[in-house]
């Protein structure tokens, strides 16, 4: 399944985002853990010092009582036999203030009072770990949403402008039809990689156009040229044929060479018209009555399709009108024509409607469907054997691409059904 560039790129910055979160988050708990009982710390040496320096030249034993008395987080405690230097701990306390147990950070240090030695006791309380890890949690949980909001945001923005000129040169090519006198118009921009990319597809244009264009003139010159040396090698053969003085054997051979020729003669045209088709030949187009070019061919139809018993009907809506170049409807009208006999079988049955949105034409044929990859491709044929040269069904597909129509293929109630869709 393919996916959108914007998406796949966001899904890679998204993907980072979180790994990065998930390290991160650990990492800034424990360091800001660290920094907040450094700090804490300081704190309490600050009130250590602030103690030795302000309070202790004043301080007399009789009045410890009274100091423990009144300062409740900093006490005067008996002596430790085995401290000897300020020592740090954490300890839980029932603060009776918040009614409930409070971790607290505690600096016990010996200090000397009018010669005699004390324990200098001092509490700080400190946030709980559990309150600590859920603000952590909450924060990190807000930074990671602002910072993906954020990706979405510039990275669609980066699609829609650092992107703009890319995705206009994909929609040009995407309209770009080689045999359409029309080339893309890609324009440049400040992007390096995007000229490069542009000026790249417009030098691979221009070749293939270059190359097309030579290769339909040598078809339409050569289809051109062969008409005069067939049509003078028909006539010659036309001309034996008029002697009877040849053996039976002989004759089958000049009129196996006249149907070959005749095929030959057949097929130059066939060619010629496409190419002149698609040169834009006939560009001119009329309001073309569609009832009256149908019927004005049925009757040569009818009688075509009288070799293998065919039954034509027809149901034509009166009056409908299409834009359309009057030599180009005959063409098309007849090709459909030709395709419905040669391909339909003895006592076979062709039905031909017509309404103001569509033109159909359905016959009988092999009880099976026709492989739609190639069916409209030049020398395309159903049956090796047919006498066709595959180039039918590719003129009626040219003349409805040509005038923006739609031509459709189904095989349906055992019937070969060939829809033109205005």
């Amino acid at each position: 399944m393919t996916r959108k560039l914007l998406h796949k790129t966001l899904k890679y910055y998204l993907s980072f985002s979180l790994v990065v979160m998930l390290f991160v988050a650990p990492l800034f708990y424990f360091v800001t853990q660290y920094l907040y009982v450094h700090e804490t710390e300081d704190g309490l040496l600050l009130q250590k010092k602030e103690f030795v320096r302000n309070s202790i030249p004043r301080l007399e034993e009789s009045d410890i009582k009274v100091w423990n008395k009144l300062n409740r987080n900093v006490k005067i405690n008996n002596v430790q036999e085995n401290l000897k230097d300020d020592t740090f701990y954490n300890k839980n306390y029932y603060d009776t203030l918040d009614v409930e147990i409070e971790p607290y950070r505690v600096l016990v240090s010996p200090v000397t009072i009018k010669g005699k030695k004390y324990t200098f006791f001092a509490r700080t309380n400190l946030v709980e770990n559990k309150d600590l890890i859920i603000s952590v949690v909450i924060l990190f949980i807000i930074i990671v949403i602002m910072l993906l909001i954020g990706l979405f945001i510039i990275t669609k923005r980066l699609s829609l402008t650092l992107w703009k000129p890319f995705y206009e040169t994909l929609d040009q090519i995407e309209k770009f039809e080689i045999d359409k006198n029309s080339n893309p118009h890609l324009t440049s921009n400040d992007i390096e990689e995007f000229n490069r990319l542009n000026q790249a597809i417009n030098k691979l244009i221009e070749r293939n156009t270059l190359i097309y264009k030579s290769q339909k003139e040598f078809i339409e010159n050569a289809a051109h040229e062969l008409q005069t040396p067939i049509a003078i090698f028909k006539g010659k053969l036309e001309t034996l044929l008029q002697h009877s003085d040849f053996t039976e054997e002989q004759f089958g051979i000049l009129d196996d060479l006249n149907n070959t020729t005749t095929r030959l003669n057949r097929l130059n045209k066939n060619l010629l018209l496409l190419s002149k088709i698609e040169s834009k030949y006939f560009d001119i187009p009329d309001d073309v009555v569609l009832n009256e070019t149908i019927n004005n061919q049925l009757a040569f139809f009818k009688e075509q399709a009288l070799a293998k018993n065919i039954t034509i009907d027809i149901a034509l809506e009166p009056n409908i009108s299409v834009r359309i170049n009057q030599f180009l409807s005959e063409v098309l009208i007849s090709n459909l024509f030709l395709n419905a006999i040669n391909h339909n079988i003895e006592n076979g049955y062709i039905n031909v409607v017509l309404d103001k949105n569509s033109l159909i034409f359905s016959n009988t044929g092999i009880s099976k469907s026709l492989v739609t990859e190639k069916l409209f491709e030049r020398f395309s044929k159903v049956n090796p054997s047919s006498k066709g040269n595959g180039l039918g069904l590719s003129i009626i597909k040219t003349i409805a691409d040509n005038n923006q129509w739609k031509l459709i293929y189904n095989f349906k109630n055992n019937l070969h059904v060939f829809e033109i869709r205005f």
